[in-house]
């Protein structure tokens, strides 16, 4: 799964890639000294030197500095063997030629010195980059997680697909239950489960390599966010090496965090459906009571106005009057019902200089009114009664747009922009309506004052 991405984990060349560079620097050290037992005769020595440039930086930039070095010297001893007097020794006679030998030597090894560091620094850009395009990757897959489960499924397939190893994804339960895991049967023992209840509990590295617990075949990490530890992921690898090596460390824990952000964010969601579920059953409550006043009091007032014509005709006033009692009874305990609608949106929101009316649908800022649209209105009243929390951008869209709308991420911003423009001070520098970035947003609580 994924395989078209990047992998940040490559290692460097191998001995055999050092020796292909090396032979091709050889080779080119050979053709361009045919070419300069060819050039020499009618352009001089001097034209030659230029000839032995180009092996070593083919070397420097395939096989490394070392292997580069070595074909420095050897183009230094060829060129003095072949294009320096006495011809075909390895003495130097001419103060000349002992000069050109020399700049070749040096311009020889500065110019692979200079190529390897650029192919170094070529390689470091190159693993940076497919770093952060792993990075962004997972990040960009987990934005469509809506739960734990979808986040610890995604995780799991990608620590296993890059680390090369087994991995379980596991949250805090008694026992502790795992969600996900590569291969789908992981094997456990009393050691590993002990060091995963550990890394949940303590939020600390636990298991193999690590000194907290008995020895174990498991690594365990502890996903932690917001000050919590919100699930714990295990590593393992069936040859016995460590499951995550010294420099893969600072990508493993890119990754940590983003799984840490996108369980933050499905707890949110969470959190969120369950205030637009008590929402529509306050709402549906609201119109059963509603309805409850509309069509039962009629009735009741026609059996209270049946008794009192009993009581004024001849009868049974005994009965009459039971009926009428009774009557009375059941209208006022519906009126009680009544009573009993949510009412919290009948008083104004105050947070920092702004006072919102959900009831009159009103905003003002410093007792000055502000006038919104009802989509603008719509996602302020909505920050409004949840003031100082954080709402997903899903939660906003499903509460004003409806969930046909979840995605379009665009409308919500767009409202946001206008919201700024005509309630803060500096809407550059928003200081009511808070970003929390790849989250949501959320309005400062009615305790904090604006600044």
């Amino acid at each position: 799964m994924h395989d078209d991405l990047p992998s940040p984990l490559a290692t460097p060349p191998s001995a055999g890639s050092r020796a292909i560079g090396l032979a091709l620097g050889l080779l080119l050290t050979l053709a361009a000294t045919l070419a300069g037992l060819l050039l020499a005769p009618g352009w001089g020595s001097a034209a030659v030197v230029l000839l032995y440039l180009p092996p070593v930086l083919v070397t420097a930039r395939y096989a490394g500095l070392v292997p580069a070095l070595a074909v420095s010297v050897i183009a230094t001893l060829v060129f003095n063997f072949f294009f320096t007097e006495p011809y075909r020794t390895l003495r130097i006679d001419s103060p000349a030629d002992l000069v050109t030998v020399m700049a070749l030597f040096l311009v020889a090894v500065v110019t692979s010195q200079l190529t390897s560091a650029m192919r170094t620094q070529a390689q470091l850009a190159a693993e940076r980059a497919a770093r952060n395009a792993t990075i962004a990757g997972l990040a960009r897959r987990l934005l469509s997680c809506t739960d734990r489960d979808a986040v610890a499924a995604v995780v799991t397939c990608d620590l296993a697909r890059l680390f090369d190893c087994h991995v379980v994804f596991a949250v805090e339960a008694e026992p502790a239950q795992i969600l996900a895991a590569q291969p789908a049967s992981p094997a456990l023992a009393p050691n590993d489960h002990a060091a995963l209840a550990t890394a949940l509990e303590q939020g600390r590295v636990t298991g193999r390599g690590m000194l907290h617990v008995s020895p174990t075949d498991w690594q365990f990490h502890p996903v932690s966010g917001a000050g919590k530890v919100h699930a714990a992921i295990g590593l393992a690898r069936t040859d016995g090496r460590p499951p995550v090596a010294e420099s893969q460390r600072e990508l493993f824990g890119n990754l940590l965090d983003q799984a840490a952000l996108a369980l933050e964010r499905a707890r949110l969601e969470a959190e969120a459906s369950a205030t637009i579920a008590s929402k529509e059953r306050d709402r549906m409550r609201a119109v059963l009571l509603a309805s409850i006043g509309e069509d039962v009091k009629p009735r009741l007032l026609a059996i209270q106005t049946g008794a009192r014509s009993l009581r004024r005709n001849p009868g049974d006033k005994e009965a009459a009057g039971a009926v009428a009692s009774e009557a009375a009874k059941l209208q006022l305990y519906v009126d009680n019902l009544v009573d009993l609608g949510p009412g919290e949106d009948q008083e104004p929101i105050i947070c920092g200089p702004l006072t919102i009316d959900l009831f009159c649908h009103t905003v003002s800022r410093d007792e000055a009114p502000v006038h919104l649209t009802p989509k603008e209105f719509a996602v302020l009243a909505e920050l409004a009664r949840h003031a100082g929390r954080v709402l997903t951008h899903r939660h906003l869209l499903r509460a004003v747009w409806g969930p046909a709308h979840e995605d379009h991420i665009d409308y919500l911003r767009v409202a946001i922009r206008a919201l700024r423009q005509k309630l803060e001070v500096d809407p550059a520098a928003p200081q009511l309506i808070r970003n929390e970035p790849a989250v949501g947003y959320r309005l400062v609580p009615p305790e904090v004052p604006a600044i």
